[in-house]
Order: structure tokens, then sequence, then C-alpha cells
């Protein structure tokens, strides 16, 4: 990750003039590129698969109670108060552990003091429209609206190859988006950046089936303008969800999911704009 991190560091550095040139001010369209870098710690994970299956709690028996890398890439395009953002979000999760007690997975049993590898692989692909309500210099206030494309690969391997377990889901989700950002002088501001929804019926979360669900994507961060088009910055950012229903499409006995998720990340990043 080092490495990638170096790579991306010095891609921004060479486009960062390139940068400049495109967002004169009399120019109509303003581009930006975001990297953030750092760690992410799981607050809270829990799941089931099929209603007599274990509720697995991922931190206390899970492995989850460490810390993993986390990375996020966006890229902005903005015409006058109009702003069309673009977001790749990378979130798996893996993990070696050996289980204290039997884990049932969709009617399969993981034996208790057999060694597993648990993945939870989770990334998203998210395209967001905003407008600018308020706006005064550089400090501004935005509304809009996301569409999240959901990319889950969640599955149980035994570390003996005996069993396998998988859930895997792609589907759509509307999402409700509040931006802004207050610049304390000309070199500094504070910043919040959320996105979030709750549903319940399977018209609106993009299923196939009636099924509950959530999402909660919401930071704070910090900020210093190193340059006319480059920023630094410090941001805390909360990630999680909540899913839970049962489909008549699924492979399991009888279809049922129930996953609960927290997270916390910390890391910097690196806008040209």
């Amino acid at each position: 990750m080092k490495t990638r991190f170096v790579l991306i560091v010095v891609l921004l550095i060479a486009v960062a003039s390139s940068a400049g040139m495109l967002n004169k001010p009399e120019n109509r369209f303003k581009l930006e590129l975001d990297y953030e870098i750092g760690f992410t710690g799981v607050i809270f994970h829990t799941i089931q698969f099929g209603q007599t299956g274990t509720i697995l709690n991922y931190v206390k028996d899970g492995g989850q109670d460490v810390l993993f890398p986390y990375q996020r890439y966006t890229a902005g395009l903005s015409i006058g108060k109009h702003t069309v953002y673009f977001l790749y979000q990378p979130l798996t999760v893996q993990s070696k552990v050996q289980l204290k007690n039997d884990l049932i997975v969709d009617g399969v049993t993981f034996p208790a003091g057999s060694g597993i590898l648990l993945n939870y692989g989770f990334p998203f692909y998210r395209v967001s429209y905003t407008y600018d309500v308020l706006r005064k210099g550089n400090s501004y206030l935005a509304l809009g609206l996301s569409l999240q494309l959901r990319n889950a690969d969640i599955y149980f391997e035994s570390l003996d190859g005996t069993k396998f377990v998988d859930n895997k889901n792609v589907g759509p989700v509307p999402i409700i988006k509040v931006k802004g950002a207050y610049w304390l002088n000309e070199k500094a501001y504070l910043a919040a950046d959320i996105d979030g929804f709750y549903a319940s019926s399977s018209f609106i979360n993009g299923a196939d089936f009636d099924f509950e669900g959530s999402v909660l994507d919401a930071s704070i961060r910090a900020g210093l303008l190193l340059t006319d088009y480059l920023e630094t910055y410090f941001n805390v950012r909360f990630i999680g969800g909540t899913a839970k229903g049962t489909s008549e499409n699924s492979d399991s006995p009888d279809g049922f999911t129930d996953n609960k998720l927290a997270t916390i990340n910390f890391s910097i990043g690196f806008q040209l704009k």
C-alpha cells in the first residue's frame, strides 16, 4: 500500500499544473480529483444467513478487532452551482480465525475448533448530483441525490478446503446527499459530506423482494490550501448500514439475511481543483 500511495502522490503532483490550467476562473467547467488513504476500524459488525443460522459477531469472533487499510477515490465536475461526482470506495475485509463455536451459514455447519477464512467484500460505486443552495466565497452548502451500486461478495471458506459458502449481490441504492464547507480564512477550512438513506420496500431499495435497509456515509474534515490548485486534509468518516430481509431467489434454504455494519475511518487526503 505504501508503494501505491507514493505513486498516487506523484501522479497528483504531475497533473497539478494541468489541473490549475483547467480550472482558471474564466473556465466554465471546474474539475476536482480527490484521493484519501488511511485505516478502518470496525465498531460493530454482525451477520446472519438463514433464519436458523448463527449470528456471527465479526468483531468478537471473526477477526475484525484490528485495523484495516482504507482508500477512497472521487472525481467531481462543476458547472456553476451544479456538480456531478463519481466515487469508488473499496471496502473489503478478510480475516482468518479458529472458531470458538459452531458457525452455521445457509444450513452449512463449520464446526468449533476449525480454521476459517472470512471475506466481507462490500465495495461500492456512487454517482452524485448536488446543487449549491447557499454560497459565499468558497464557503457553500449543497443538497442533492446519489445513486450507489452495491457489489457484495461475502464468503466463508474452511481452511482445509472442505466447506465453502458464498453470498453475492449487485444492485442500485438511491441516497440523499448533503455537502458543505466553511472557510475559516484564505488557507484553512472545515467541511462535511453526508450520504444516507433508509428504505423498507423493494421499490425504493433496488431489491426484487421486500427488504429493509439503511446506509450512512458521513465525514468531517479539516483542510489546508497548499497552492491555488492543491489541498490536503485530515478526514474522519463513518461508514455503516443495515440490511434485513428474505429473498425468494436466494440460493440459501430460506433466503434470509440480516447484516449490520458500522466502521470509523481516519485518513489524510489530497484534492486537485
